[in-house]
């Protein structure tokens, strides 16, 4: 699952008495990132000033699935690119060392351009304040927008989503998981976690 924090994800099968569901399966999540596509397009009136930039792990994937569906429509490819927030994390003092994943700018930079910043769920909000903060070091966009494939509430900072797949309430004892064909086994929206009476909440 992904490895940050800001999801509040699980990685790999259930343990011991855990229960999960699945809330979003692949024909889902595929309905979901068309439907974030056009909407991208539509917000933007078309796609020739967009460049995409995923959060790293889950988040560049569905970057790369977004722009294929967004050049399926335009006919042409969108810059998709990756964006590593480790370093411009408000916890690494209180976490272990982590290690540093791909930052990939597409050729043409981001100044002057629409950054789309792609993550599979956003949670408290800390993850994409430190997007802003890496967006900083690397250009000056025109405008930086937000699209997620889940929300699952909780924000702790002031931020929102401007493009999500599936809203989803959850209790902070619930861990919300994303696997990826080509990253994991199967496309899938899991939610894991004990109940009263062990079950899912």
């Amino acid at each position: 699952m992904p490895a940050h924090p800001d999801t509040s994800t699980g990685s790999g099968a259930p343990s011991g008495t855990d229960r999960q569901r699945v809330v979003l399966d692949e024909r889902d999540i595929s309905r979901a990132l068309t439907r974030i596509s056009h909407e991208i397009l539509e917000r933007n009136k078309g796609a020739g000033d967009l460049v995409l930039l995923g959060i790293p792990s889950r988040g560049v994937p569905l970057a790369r699935r977004i722009a294929d569906r967004i050049e399926a429509v335009e006919g042409f490819a969108v810059p998709v690119g990756s964006l590593d927030v480790t370093m411009y994390r408000d916890d690494l003092r209180m976490k272990p060392a982590r290690a540093l994943l791909p930052t990939e700018i597409p050729p043409g930079g981001i100044d002057g351009r629409t950054v789309v910043l792609v993550d599979d769920v956003l949670f408290s909000g800390r993850t994409i304040r430190a997007a802003l903060d890496a967006l900083n070091d690397i250009g000056r966009p025109r405008a930086v927008q937000l699209a997620v494939l889940v929300d699952r509430g909780h924000r702790e900072l002031p931020i929102r989503a401007d493009f999500v797949g599936k809203n989803l309430p959850t209790s902070l004892v619930e861990r919300v998981g994303v696997t990826l064909a080509g990253v994991d086994d199967a496309d899938a929206v899991t939610i894991q976690g004990l109940g009263p009476e062990g079950g899912v909440r």
